[in-house]
């Protein structure tokens, strides 16, 4: 196997891209509409406040009604619960922001200075379900980074699909007695490709942006190639790309000269054409 030279990472870190988004992954919409409808009742509930000149009276009387109804305050602020958020009180005290809705008073004061009176005074939102439906798409946005990691395992998916290989997801190397190797470092192989001639375990990521991970990432897997390329009829690869290895090219170089099948989303072709070879 030829073994990698300095143009040969050079070239490599040309080649990694700014993205690996796709239409596809830039909302979750299904998931959007999941969070939406799980409030939807008391979001109608809340459309009583549009509207209203007294705003304080309006409040009071919805809080008679139905008090629970303001527990989804939060979300109309473009903050999720679980983000446990504190705000400072006009008394110089720490507090969280969902408490606003333990009590009657507190949610006069919260929908007062967070400016949501004057929206809903002037009916700059016409239906709350609606409002949320975009509050909601705004924040799946955040979500990408995570899917980032997931859509790119799912286009090294469609490139062995179209090109006819046959491939398993997510398995443990336990299944493979061979594996002994690796001790007690178990692993979860993202893809495994099985030819005539090698069993090939594969590990796929992306990284936009730099981190800690990164350093991680390449000195585990510098790690465990070479135990795992020993084993006859095993060779691990690596599919990675992504302008954040820019930051944390020290650590790639390093890997890349320990593992001989590192391939990025332009070279992973040549892999895919060697592996095609070797299908029966």
């Amino acid at each position: 196997m030829k073994v990698h030279t300095e143009a040969d990472f050079a070239t490599f870190l040309s080649q990694l891209k700014e993205t690996n988004l796709t239409l596809n992954s830039i909302c979750d919409f299904g998931k959007i509409s999941e969070n939406v409808e799980k409030i939807s009742i008391k979001l109608n509930q809340l459309n009583y406040l549009i509207g209203q000149q007294d705003m304080e009276a309006a409040i009071r009387k919805l809080w008679d009604e139905n008090p629970k109804v303001f527990s989804i305050l939060e979300i109309l602020v473009a903050v999720r619960a679980k983000e446990k958020k504190t705000v400072i009180t006009n008394k110089g005290q720490v507090q969280l922001l969902g408490n606003y809705a333990n009590n009657v008073e507190g949610v006069i004061e919260f929908i007062h200075q967070t400016g949501l009176e004057t929206v809903f005074r002037s009916k700059q939102v016409k239906n709350l379900v609606d409002y949320v439906f975009g509050v909601e798409t705004g924040l799946d946005t955040h979500a990408r980074k995570n899917r980032s990691g997931d859509s790119m395992e799912n286009l090294v998916a469609t490139l062995f699909s179209e090109a006819g290989i046959p491939y398993a997801r997510e398995v443990n190397s336990t299944v493979y007695p061979e594996l002994s190797v690796l001790g007690e470092d178990k692993k979860r192989f993202d893809f495994v490709i099985t030819t005539d001639q090698t069993t090939y375990l594969t590990e796929v990521n992306f990284y936009s942006s730099s981190g800690s991970k990164l350093n991680e990432v390449a000195r585990s897997y510098s790690d465990i190639a070479p135990k795992i390329n020993r084993v006859p009829g095993f060779q691990f690869a690596w599919i990675t790309d992504g302008q954040g290895w820019y930051k944390a090219k020290n650590k790639l170089e390093e890997a890349f000269y320990l593992i001989p099948r590192i391939y990025n989303l332009t070279t992973v072709h040549d892999w895919i054409m060697q592996i095609k070879q070797e299908l029966p």
